[in-house]
């Protein structure tokens, strides 16, 4: 076990990993109310061990943030908020249908589609906003597959949709 990482904790047992709840509580982030659909859906569906999440957008309550394309309307730095904030909504969705986001086994798949101007080559790193923390809550080892794309235009007009694969445990 990494007792140099960042995910580690102490306890009178000595080191642990910290769960995932732990992490959020030691990182200072307060996962916000989920957003409610915009349309005729499930924000997620889950099948055996697999929690699909619905396109996961960069919303606070009903109100969409960071419109616009990135290279365009926005930069780099706006797209990878974006993509954090819709990481933030995708957590607080998956703990809304699990119960705790201590369930998740792993990450399987990040998507992650970004609305461009065209000519941006940049996307990995507006995605980077996500995977950072994704990665920060559940450590290294659960980081998922992805795929970053760009877009002429998204829901809403939003910068950034997520689509997050969960492997979760019984």
């Amino acid at each position: 076990m990494d007792t140099g990482s960042k995910n580690t904790i102490l306890s009178g047992d000595g080191p642990r990993v910290a769960t995932a709840e732990q992490r959020l509580r030691q990182l200072g982030i307060k996962l916000p109310a989920p957003p409610e659909p915009f349309g005729i859906y499930a924000e997620a569906v889950q099948t055996g061990n697999l929690l699909f999440l619905t396109g996961m957008l960069p919303t606070e309550g009903r109100e969409a943030k960071f419109i616009g394309r990135v290279g365009a309307e926005l930069n780099v730095e706006a797209g990878q908020a974006a993509a954090r904030l819709a990481a933030l909504n995708g957590l607080a969705v998956a703990r809304q249908h699990l119960g705790s986001l201590d369930r998740v086994k792993r990450i399987v798949r990040l998507g992650v589609a970004v609305a461009t101007s065209g000519d941006i080559r940049d996307q990995p790193k507006v995605a980077d906003g996500a995977s950072e923390l994704l990665q920060d809550v559940f450590g290294k080892d659960r980081n998922p597959s992805r795929l970053v794309y760009g877009v002429v235009s998204l829901p809403l007009g939003t910068s950034v949709e997520l689509e997050i694969i969960f492997e979760i445990a019984g």
